[in-house]
């Protein structure tokens, strides 16, 4: 849900705060919205631009490693982790799409080129998503059914969920480079170009759905693990003490999840809306940042955090990659 990063203004010397000034000589109406440029380099980088490469860069490295360590570990390929690894990859993505925006946008500045990195930026933020939310029905399922998860059924609808998702994701980045962009139609372009006002909107209100989808989801898993711990705690008669230690470590990681992808997302999403071209770029630099947050946060949240994973990269640190074979995840979900 990210795209072009270089901003249309046609002020000689910006002010504090404000973004430099990149624009087409096609374009000489002024406005806030985020473009390719294909003007000459000879002004100063813009400081968004570059926080934005540095997100990016971190983004790649981190996931760069969950991808190798569930791609080389034999023993990680339960769903759980085909879902963290679908998440790690999308993200790993998003990162080097940053990057290559970045370089692009500053050495080889043209439209099919913007055309391309809005449409692969597009492509795997809205995977990144969407992976996140398979996560949350894996995970609802898990427990819902927990007694029939580690069947072959399981393996095919997670493998079904990864279809639809890349399916989409790879539908929804094409849009912009099969002709819904704006470069024929300045006046019908978005804060974020070369995307239309209506291609931005699909997107924000996608977000929304899949955001109240996990909500609601989570709420239910919240239920069942305060019942499960409840149970638990009947049965080995320490209620107060096991009951309420269980029931506070689940809502506090449901708690951390979901206020991490909103603080993270809405934000930006609800500016798609709202936004017009016309607005101040640096609105669309200030809650496109920390959308991109989300994919730095996510390997510290689904894999840093698994046991499996951290003892996978303790074997690599330590240079003995003999793994067990036998040992197999148990457990669908950290919560």
């Amino acid at each position: 849900m990210n795209e072009s990063l270089v901003v249309n203004d046609s002020s000689a010397t910006p002010a504090s705060g404000e973004a430099l000034p990149w624009i087409e000589a096609e374009f000489s109406d002024r406005n806030g919205s985020l473009e390719f440029s294909t003007a000459a380099l000879d002004f100063p980088i813009n400081p968004w631009d570059i926080m934005l490469c540095m997100s990016g860069t971190v983004i790649a490295c981190e996931n760069a490693i969950v991808v190798a360590i569930i791609f080389y570990t034999p023993t990680l390929r339960t769903p759980m982790f085909v879902l963290i690894g679908s998440l790690a990859t999308a993200d790993l993505l998003a990162g080097m799409g940053l990057i290559l925006n970045f370089v692009f946008q500053y050495v080889i500045s043209s439209e099919t080129i913007s055309l391309i990195t809005v449409g692969f930026l597009v492509a795997s933020f809205t995977a990144s998503i969407s992976s996140l939310l398979a996560i949350t029905v894996d995970r609802y399922f898990s427990l819902y059914n927990a007694l029939t998860y580690f069947s072959e059924k399981t393996l095919q609808y997670v493998h079904l969920m990864l279809v639809g998702t890349w399916g989409v994701s790879l539908f929804l980045g094409l849009l912009p480079v099969l002709g819904w962009n704006c470069l024929d139609e300045p006046a019908s372009c978005s804060i974020v170009r070369p995307l239309t006002r209506s291609n931005v909107m699909l997107l924000a209100t996608s977000f929304f759905a899949i955001f109240v989808l996990m909500l609601t989801l989570y709420f239910k898993i919240c239920k069942i693990v305060c019942h499960h711990a409840h149970q638990i705690a009947l049965q080995q008669h320490f209620f107060a003490t096991s009951h309420y230690v269980a029931t506070k470590k689940g809502v506090s990681t449901l708690a951390i999840i979901l206020g991490t992808f909103g603080a993270s997302w809405l934000p930006f999403a609800i500016y798609c809306l709202v936004g017009e071209r016309e607005y101040p770029s640096v609105y669309t630099y200030a809650t496109l940042l920390p959308a991109t947050y989300n994919s730095m946060i996510n390997p510290i949240i689904y894999a840093y955090r698994n046991a499996e994973i951290q003892r996978s990269i303790y074997m690599l640190l330590c240079g003995c990659f003999q793994a067990n074979a036998a040992y197999r995840s148990r457990s669908p979900s950290e919560v």
